[in-house]
């Protein structure tokens, strides 16, 4: 693996670097390790940019991981992880407004690159709605706004709802503020539904950002890095007074839930939503081939520069509806769209030193450390160098001036070293072989790219990290205690596990005499931690911190064991490994190595007693079990030979909205084998192992009843 491994036992959050051995040249062990470093440096990622507007990666870096991820998953279908990344969107909602669940899913967008991949995009379309190349197959084609996303809901034509896309399942009632947007209509014209909702991106022009800048600095405020910051900072304003006084603008590019349609088609849609007050980018258009959709994305970015807000790339849509519900989507994304991205920017500057970070499972990140530079309007000063391997692929040295990348308000890449202004007495990096924070021994374990600590919580690195991300957003959440107070409290000595957490009512005096914490403060620190004794059982086995597990494959865990008591017994030292190791395995998307780290995890006698520890203090809330309304709701169902009515991907695409899982392969935990025409293999499997198998119109007839 080529990129470097994080403290959820992958890839370090905050580094990253995709691989560069072809899937084809590849084993199942090293695909597993390194789609398992993509899924937690994405998620870390996800929350950064979407549930706190401050992404440390560049957009052309994050593209890049999400397309290595794409690419293992298609030569490895069978180790696609529950936390895939192409699983999911975006980050859990923001702490200080309420929630809203998005009647339907907000998602995210697959991203194409070349003409190649927008022919692919094309071609995966027709395969599954089993088009032939003479049927008609159109489009439309609009700038992709970078802005922040948000779901208007309209009932009666009158505005009643606004929420942010959040984790994509649920976001943030922004309503209060949206209200106070000029460009947001609070009543719609014509005739409307009765019940419409108008997905679209809130962002702010160029000039009124520089505007606001200004101002900001005038009065010695924050001043925000790009326009996006800005439009997501002047919405999430706790006085909507503010939010007022910043000229914020919206486009609407699409519906949520509807109570009528509008129209047969998106482009139709579109109009439709202009004449009822909507703005709508007047370069939208409607193309009946992919060589119109890439002649429009030439024609958008050359007027790029020229536009008075900022655009990333090119949004293609199908524009049928009806192909559109057909299609369907992943979980993260919907398979009727791509967004077709423009290059990153590259500037040149001096690289001044290499610092080694130590994350939460002893990672040794290498940081460059870079003499400011100016990136498309940013000034940038650090930048990921991923890990040794790359070091030593690129010769990346100190004092080298070297090339680096960027798109948008994030750290950049090193894209490369000029290696004619080199100085004369350069030297190769030497790579620590030790922890530079505790002094333990570095190892870089067979097969993997990262080079680790091996101290484990005796490491003060590793354990001052392993407690910040006990307490992030998607963990545990408490809000006040972030990464600069668990750094104040473990300096104190008054956290060193996670359960020291909810003692710190004891110190209330104590923590009186710190600087900034008055009355008020403490109460509140206090009672947000309070709040969390009670918490949901997949939120907290994913705060443990556990090696390749992410938020999915909590929820999975949760879902499997039902309670921590459950999870104990079964992960005991005394337990039955190879049992324990088979239940793991049986698990859908849990692997050898997954289960290994979740064995591994508990065996360890610190980590143990530091959950028990944990355990004492909480209340912790069972998971909510599939819903029952579907006949194969939480069933599991394989499909096999060929289905006449509908391709394989349709079909399975299906089931799984209807609650089912589907996998790829038939064990005694399979209960129903639907079989196409030429079913082999797994058809007698089924019939060895007693799972029910059905005929394609037996099949439809179950899921129609």
């Amino acid at each position: 693996m080529a990129h470097q491994q994080d403290d959820n036992g992958a890839v370090d959050p905050a580094t990253l670097r995709p691989g560069t051995l072809p899937p084809e040249q590849m084993d199942e062990t090293a695909a597993t390790a390194e789609l398992a470093g993509l899924a937690a440096s994405i998620a870390f990622h996800d929350l950064r940019y979407h549930g706190e507007d401050d992404p440390v990666i560049s957009d052309a870096d994050y593209d890049a991981l999400v397309a290595r991820n794409r690419a293992l998953e298609a030569a490895f279908p069978a180790l696609v992880r529950e936390d895939s990344p192409s699983l999911r969107v975006g980050a859990p909602a923001a702490v200080g407004f309420g929630k809203v669940r998005h009647a339907r899913p907000m998602l995210s967008l697959n991203n194409g690159f070349t003409d190649e991949d927008i022919e692919d995009f094309a071609a995966r379309i027709r395969r599954f709605l089993s088009l032939g190349e003479d049927d008609e197959l159109a489009f439309t084609a609009e700038p992709k706004i970078d802005g922040l996303s948000l779901s208007l809901r309209y009932e009666g034509g009158r505005l009643v709802q606004a929420a942010t896309r959040g984790d994509g399942a649920e976001g943030e009632d922004v309503t209060a503020n949206i209200r106070m947007v000029d460009a947001v209509p609070q009543s719609l014209a014509g005739s409307p539904p009765l019940v419409l909702e108008v997905r679209g991106e809130l962002y702010m022009d160029k000039a009124d950002f520089q505007a606001l800048n200004a101002s900001q600095e005038a009065g010695g405020a924050k001043i925000f890095a790009n326009p996006r910051n800005a439009a997501a900072g002047s919405l999430r304003q706790k006085d909507p007074a503010v939010t007022a006084s910043r000229r914020l603008q919206f486009f609407a590019y699409s519906l949520g839930e509807a109570s009528a349609p509008l129209a047969e088609t998106h482009m139709q849609s579109l109009g439709a939503l202009g004449e009822m007050g909507f703005s709508i980018n007047p370069m939208s258009d409607r193309r009946a081939d992919i060589a119109g959709l890439l002649e429009h994305y030439l024609a958008i970015g050359a007027a790029r520069p020229d536009l008075g807000y900022d655009i990333d790339g090119v949004v293609y849509k199908v524009d049928r509806h009806d192909y559109q519900e057909r299609l369907g989507q992943v979980a993260r994304a919907p398979r009727w769209a791509l967004a077709h991205k423009f290059p990153a920017e590259q500037a040149e500057t001096l690289l001044n030193a290499i610092d080694i970070q130590v994350g939460r499972t002893g990672a040794l990140t290498p940081v460059a450390r870079l003499q400011p530079v100016t990136v498309g309007g940013v000034v940038v000063s650090n930048a990921t160098l991923h890990n040794e391997d790359e070091i030593r692929r690129k010769d990346i040295r100190v004092g080298d001036r070297v090339v680096i990348q960027r798109a948008g308000d994030v750290i950049p890449q090193v894209v490369r070293v000029i290696t004619e202004a080199r100085p004369a007495d350069s030297a190769e990096f030497a790579f620590p072989d030790s922890c530079p924070e505790c002094g333990a021994p570095a190892i870089r374990p067979e097969g993997e790219a990262v080079r680790r600590c091996t101290n484990s919580l005796e490491c003060p690195a590793q354990r001052l990290e392993w407690l910040k991300h006990f307490v992030s957003r998607n963990a545990f959440d408490i809000e006040g205690l972030g990464a600069r107070q668990i750094d104040q409290f473990v300096e104190l000595g008054w956290i060193e596990r996670p359960a020291d957490i909810f003692r710190l009512g004891e110190r209330r005096d104590a923590l009186a005499e710190l600087d900034g914490y008055g009355e008020v403060s403490i109460s509140n620190l206090l009672a947000a931690i309070e709040a969390r004794r009670e918490i949901a059982f997949e939120r907290m086995i994913f705060a443990l911190g556990i090696r390749q597990v992410g938020q999915a494959t909590a929820r999975l865990l949760a879902l499997h064991f039902d309670s921590p008591g459950a999870m104990m017994a079964a992960l005991a030292p005394d337990a039955d490994i190879e049992a324990t190791i088979a239940e793991l395995i049986a698990i859908d998307q849990v692997g050898d190595s997954m289960a290994a780290d979740l064995v591994g995890f508990f065996a360890n006698e610190t980590n143990r007693s530091a959950v028990e520890d944990l355990l004492a203090q909480l209340s912790v809330i069972p998971p909510e079990r599939p819903s029952e309304d579907s006949p194969v709701s939480g069933k599991t169902i394989v499909f096999t030979g060929t289905l006449s009515g509908m391709s394989r991907a349709e079909a399975k695409a299906r089931a799984e909205g209807l609650g089912a899982k589907v996998s790829g392969s038939v064990s005694a935990k399979t209960d129903y084998l639907v079989a196409g025409a030429d079913a082999g293999s797994k058809a007698r499997k089924a019939a060895e192992l007693g799972v029910t198998v059905l005929a394609e119109e037996e099949w439809l007839a179950l899921i129609s009843d």
